[in-house]
């Protein structure tokens, strides 16, 4: 008969349950973020320029794809960043007028002009917050169109 001496057991903490609380540099860059975007697009409230700053972020996130994705994911303020960066790629590029018309979709009682109007107020204060070459990057990855949305003149030819 083998006689053996009981090990002391070790647990294993559960992991905490509690949602994880940005430090405060996180959140000041996205209240500065959806501030412009406010102001931009002169929306009567800070939750609604939130609510058109993620639909529209979310939107282009399945747009850019590669270097530029992920460039543009560090350029933002980590919570922007993670919106872009959690979206599946897109198999199928949409022009810039389907990119509104889907963004309008998103948004309740949207209309294409309306989303056209959230679509530039984001995408413009996106452009100035990410600066100028990598605006160019991902604009040269999107189809033709997209420049406006950007508040960029659209230089290209048109086919």
């Amino acid at each position: 008969m083998t006689v053996t001496s009981p090990q002391p057991r070790t647990t294993i903490p559960a992991p905490s349950l509690r949602p994880r609380i940005p430090d405060a540099a996180e959140d000041v860059g996205w209240l500065e973020l959806t501030a412009a975007v406010r102001e931009a697009g002169q929306y009567p409230t800070r939750a609604e320029a939130e609510r058109v700053t993620r639909t529209v972020l979310s939107a282009l996130g399945a747009h850019v794809t590669g270097d530029e994705r992920v460039a543009m994911a560090q350029a933002l303020p980590r919570e922007a960043g993670g919106v872009i960066a959690s979206q599946i790629p897109a198999t199928n590029p949409l022009t810039a007028r389907e990119f509104v018309e889907s963004v309008a979709t998103r948004l309740e009682g949207s209309t294409p002009a309306t989303a056209r109007w959230d679509v530039s107020s984001v995408l413009s204060v996106l452009a100035d917050k990410i600066g100028e070459p990598l605006t160019i990057r991902i604009l040269t990855q999107l189809p033709p169109g997209y420049a406006l949305l950007f508040g960029r003149a659209d230089l290209a030819p048109t086919a």
